[in-house]
């Protein structure tokens, strides 16, 4: 099995996979290849409004697909052969064999936590094969997390099982909120007891924070700083630490802004997660497909949006916004792979790529036009991507996410084949040698390794692969056990974006927007000043705060929304999910209002 794969793994990517689609009885409708440039008019009715949706990621999708079903005609330029963005699938070239599908990759696993909810409902519109509910059907849950330990410290299970009794709304006290919060820590770790009472009691401040606290002091304030870590054990650390912002989001804890991280991933995900409050209906923590995710989701998204009369210009690189007369005159595009450049007009436009390639289109005009189109260059991108590894052998581990907690890479990693229940692995892919698609992820790319003492950038893709792979075994051969054996692995594909490794400028196309302290304060709102211009993308400002595919979906949504009050419309707005608010908890929040006027701490605040 090939190695190293280039550039040419993104190219016709969904072609082979609907070819196995249809040999395995789906329905494939809408064309498989879009004309290079299409009449910017020639599909719109007269009465249509055109719109060009600039990027064909989570968030331009999911513009399309808004404004498509309120009547407008809509065009997709994308850069890519093939649509999703960093979600979707990518086949690993020269692996099909005897009929079957080439080997599914990905830049990096996928995760739909169940305080997603409006993703969700994006989800359940889009039609599958046999699912009443749409590709929404498709999700899986997972049941428990693995936090593995190195150096053969044990291993912490952690169940991701909603209470099977919810709480009465009146039981949620600050009293019964640290109580519970101080048993998950007594159950799932072995934090010294002071500790875990101490982190209960910051949670408890966070959870009781006005917003105006929220963000003018938490927001300026590193969660390793809130949660006092410097001064605590290792293992505090390590687990509540470094494993709930490098591991995760691939923020540092050090500079992590405590309200992304306290409001997203303590509140949301795990706290009214397993509660089973705020969620997607009967939603568990963990969610996962049940098939590569262009297979359960990206490919019947294409179906679905070309059946509504959305039109995609793939291989297309948005070379620049053009701004006169206080409007979006047209935007500058060329073929990808070379060609004469050319440009595109229609009435409104939606920025849709991620905010390290939006930002690049953005002229000075435009950006003196709006503001806030300065201020993104300040919002900071980092390195987070996938290595898949192909074993002989189904390799579980465990039913959910893998976090190697004393990894120096962060890494993370999920067996997957054990939730594509609607696959057989070596019967559907590749030569069937392979049974399972060990997904691992590497957050941090700056510390040194344990096997070379080199950082990840230093390493060339072989040499990253030796790393990873000794990182993962560390993690997971232990306590007596053997997970994962040399002669197990049958080869390993990385994201392509990532180019140069093992020279003097290693780069990766698809970064990660990371959440240091401020970045709330430079993240622009879907509408801008510029009345036909609009910002759809996970940098944009949403209620959810976080680098998500939720946070993606629900930039769209506003950004349609503004287009649609531009336009005086009369149709339906978008729907907006904002995340879960605990009544119970309002009255604190509005003492703590009136203390945060005056210039006192929280009431739970005792240093």
């Amino acid at each position: 099995m090939t190695t190293e794969h280039a550039q040419q793994s993104q190219e016709n990517a969904g072609h082979s996979r609907r070819r196995f689609l249809a040999a395995a009885g789906a329905t494939v409708t809408g064309g498989a290849a879009t004309a290079l440039w299409p009449a910017d008019s020639a599909a719109a009715a007269p009465s249509e409004k055109r719109v060009a949706v600039l990027g064909g990621g989570v968030s331009g999708l999911s513009a399309a697909h808004e404004l498509a079903e309120r009547g407008y005609a809509v065009t997709v330029y994308e850069y890519y052969d093939a649509l999703g963005g960093k979600a979707r699938s990518m086949d690993v070239p020269g692996t099909a064999a005897d009929g079957r599908a080439p080997l599914p990759a990905e830049h990096g696993f996928r995760f739909f936590p169940g305080f997603y909810r409006n993703l969700p409902d994006t989800m359940r519109r889009i039609p599958f094969p046999g699912n009443a509910g749409g590709v929404h059907e498709n999700l899986r849950s997972g049941t428990e997390a693995l936090f593995a330990r190195g150096s053969g410290r044990p291993d912490l299970h952690f169940p991701l099982r909603r209470v099977t009794t919810p709480p009465a709304p009146g039981d949620i006290t600050p009293a019964w909120l640290r109580d519970q919060i101080l048993s998950v820590l007594d159950v799932g770790t072995r934090l010294p007891a002071h500790e875990a009472a101490y982190f209960a009691d910051r949670l408890l401040v966070h959870l009781t924070s006005c917003d105006a606290r929220r963000e003018d002091q938490w927001e300026k304030t590193p969660w390793w700083d809130f949660i006092r870590a410097g001064e605590m054990s290792a293992e505090y650390q390590v687990l509540l630490g470094i494993g709930q912002t490098r591991n995760l989001v691939a923020t540092r804890a050090e500079i992590a802004s405590t309200r992304t991280v306290g409001r997203v991933i303590i509140e949301a995900l795990l706290l009214w997660g397993l509660l089973g409050r705020g969620v997607d209906g009967d939603a568990e923590i963990d969610r996962v497909l049940n098939a590569p995710t262009s297979e359960a989701w990206i490919d019947p998204w294409e179906r679905c949006l070309r059946s509504l009369g959305v039109e995609f210009v793939l291989g297309t690189e948005v070379r620049e916004v053009l701004y006169g007369g206080g409007r979006i005159t047209g935007v500058r595009v060329a073929p990808r792979e070379g060609g004469p450049e050319r440009t595109v007009t229609a009435d409104h436009y939606v920025s849709a790529m991620p905010v390290e390639h939006a930002r690049a289109t953005w002229g000075r005009a435009l950006r003196a036009a709006d503001p806030q189109l300065g201020r993104c260059d300040a919002l900071k991108t980092d390195w987070m991507t996938g290595v898949m590894f192909y074993l002989r052998t189904p390799t579980p581990v465990v039913h959910g996410h893998i976090n190697c907690l004393d990894s120096p890479w962060a890494v993370t990693g999920i067996g997957q084949s054990q939730f594509w229940d609607v696959r057989n692995f070596s019967r559907d892919y590749g030569d069937g040698r392979a049974h399972e698609c060990l997904s691992t992820i590497i957050s941090e790319w700056d510390k040194p390794g344990i096997l070379y003492g080199k950082t990840a950038r230093e390493c060339t893709k072989d040499e990253i692969v030796a790393e990873l792979w000794a990182q993962l075994k560390d993690g997971l051969n232990d306590s007596g056990k053997t997970t994962l054996t040399d002669d197990d692995r049958l080869g390993w594909f990385m994201d392509p974006a990532v180019t140069g490794l093992g020279g003097p400028d290693p780069r990766n196309r698809e970064q990660l927007l990371v959440h240091p302290t401020g970045t709330l304060y430079n993240r622009p709102s879907a509408r801008t000043r510029v009345p036909n211009f609009f910002l759809a993308g996970d940098y944009v400002r949403t209620d959810v705060d976080l680098a998500t595919m939720e946070g993606a979906n629900e930039s769209a949504r506003r950004a349609v929304n503004a287009l649609l009050d531009a336009d005086n419309s009369s149709v339906e707005r978008c729907r907006v999910w904002e995340l879960f608010r605990p009544p119970e908890l309002e009255p604190l929040k509005r003492v703590d209002e009136v203390r945060h006027r005056l210039g006192l701490p929280n009431t739970f605040d005792l240093g």
